[in-house]
């Protein structure tokens, strides 16, 4: 009988046995090893078909309506629409005006919600419809009023699908689920300006309309027929998962309480705001917010990459087309690293190599304005987002208990962030082109602060788990009991051994 039968069988026979235990803590603990390990991975393997699958392309779709505003430029938005350079940055930066205070409420409804598929679906069809409306802009205040409100469904995506994977995946399966949906990102810059240049080149004029407008019509639809695929696509919680049954469901909780020793779960008691006080009381969440700010600004070309690429001399199609490598290259780079840091299980050096990397493209480019070296530079810009796409993982890891306190941080952390991107949005002014030295001094300083937080936040960790080690002796006694407990009676296991579980548990750093 092959390996491949055998498994299946064995994933069968697992969920079988679940079944007819799942009413029955004591004997939960009794399932053979092997169909707990098959289980297991036949549970990981269908949320991978689904919620990744999925997370990707929404993410795909979320880059490609954000940044098409950067492709029209290239062929007469601003001409069309009478705009200024100060316009244009405006353009760019209201965005974040919206979009980063409202992750924060955002993620503090989403760990309340029964139902995020609906919530982030609805969500991706809202933003859809807004980018599609930005083609029927005539004026500077018409195509800021898209901007603005396109920020606010755009706001309940990233750092909630983030949470959303946090509520399924273990500590060490999360930074390469997290690589491999921040790829969306990646392959949007490729992909987008690829698709953006078989727009702008066939659809000058079609009906009598630019080209630019044509770009926003089709990506929109596009994202918001696959909107209404993620309802139903999307999981919503281990314990209510449609698409689930009750062997699955009563599985993918138990493997997040063994993995961080405590049932992932808020306490009756618990409110929305509550979440909210938990986590900006913890210094770890302001270090990660100011991290990820400083990450964002040194980072902030993104929006401006066919610009930096245009600076090479070639046409618009060309230019187009030869962003697209870059961004190919940052995408292996992306999965090959979280994969690694999943494996080491190390975060600091995972993250802050890449933004290294960055820093030697940064003075690459300020060294030469030839072709080669400066097309060379971009491809080590590119690298930086290899680290930053598992900022949010580390947060997850960081800060886990209780779910509301983890929402709200990596609402907090991924929302003030994306100020750097805000002021980003003034740092590339076009007239420091076509050398932009100014813009990449800026950017190198940031990414220099932003790796100091990050070796504090590494030393904080590290600090904590010595702690952990101390309390842990004094944790048969206490108001810690009553936590373990609680993950013991909702394991089938006896207090005992929830503590021998909970000793593995140590903030990854």
């Amino acid at each position: 009988m092959s390996e491949s039968i055998q498994e299946e069988k064995k994933s069968e026979s697992f969920t079988e046995n679940v079944v007819a235990v799942s009413n029955d803590n004591d004997n939960f603990k009794l399932l053979s090893a092997d169909a707990r390990k098959a289980g297991e991975r036949a549970l990981v393997r269908k949320l991978d078909s689904r919620l990744m699958t999925t997370a990707v392309v929404i993410y795909l779709l979320n880059y490609i309506d954000r940044v098409a505003v950067t492709a029209a430029r290239l062929q007469g938005l601003e001409q069309d629409l009478g705009l200024t350079n100060v316009q244009y940055d405006s353009i760019l930066a209201i965005l974040y005006a919206t979009y980063c205070p409202a992750q924060i409420p955002s993620n503090m409804i989403l760990s309340y919600i029964l139902r995020p598929s609906f919530y982030i679906g609805g969500c991706v069809v809202g933003w859809g419809l807004t980018s599609a409306l930005t083609g029927v802009t005539t004026s500077f205040s018409g195509i800021m009023a898209c901007r603005v409100f396109i920020g606010l469904p755009e706001a309940a995506f990233y750092p909630g699908l983030m949470y959303l994977l946090s509520r399924w995946y273990t500590r060490k399966e999360l930074a390469v689920r997290s690589a491999w949906f921040y790829c969306g990102l990646l392959i949007s810059n490729a992909f987008g300006s690829l698709i953006a240049a078989g727009i702008l080149a066939k659809m000058q004029g079609v009906l009598g309309l630019a080209a630019w407008r044509w770009l926003f019509y089709i990506e929109g639809a596009i994202t918001m027929t696959f909107g209404f695929l993620t309802m139903w696509l999307l999981p919503d919680y281990p314990h209510n998962t449609r698409w689930l049954n009750a062997a699955e469901c009563r599985l993918a909780q138990v493997r997040l309480a063994e993995d961080a020793g405590e049932a992932d779960r808020d306490s009756d008691d618990l409110t929305v705001y509550d979440g909210l006080v938990l986590a900006i009381k913890d210094p770890k969440t302001i270090v990660f917010m100011f991290m990820s700010c400083s990450q964002l600004l040194g980072l902030s070309y993104i929006n401006f990459f066919p610009t930096l690429t245009q600076t090479l001399g070639f046409g618009t199609t060309v230019t187009f087309l030869m962003a697209a490598p870059p961004w190919i290259f940052a995408s292996i780079c992306c999965v090959l690293g979280a994969w690694h840091a999943d494996r080491s299980g190390e975060r600091f050096f995972h993250i802050t190599g890449w933004m290294w990397v960055v820093i030697v493209g940064y003075i690459i480019s300020l060294s030469t304005m030839a072709t080669g070296g400066r097309y060379f530079s971009l491809f080590l810009m590119t690298t930086g987002y290899c680290g930053f796409a598992l900022t949010l993982a580390w947060v997850s890891n960081a800060i886990p208990r209780p779910p509301a306190k983890r929402a709200v941080a990596m609402g907090l952390v991924n929302g003030f962030g994306n100020l750097g991107n805000l002021m980003g949005s003034y740092v590339w002014n076009p007239s420091w082109g076509p050398e932009y030295h100014q813009s990449m001094i800026i950017a190198l300083c940031s990414l220099v602060l932003s790796i100091s937080l990050s070796l504090l936040m590494r030393w904080m960790l590290i600090k904590e788990n010595k702690n952990m080690d101390m309390e842990e002796k004094k944790l048969m006694e206490g108001p810690g009991r009553k936590r373990i407990e609680e993950a013991a009676r909702l394991e089938g296991i006896t207090f005992e051994e929830a503590m021998k579980r909970r000793k593995s548990f140590r903030y990854l750093y």
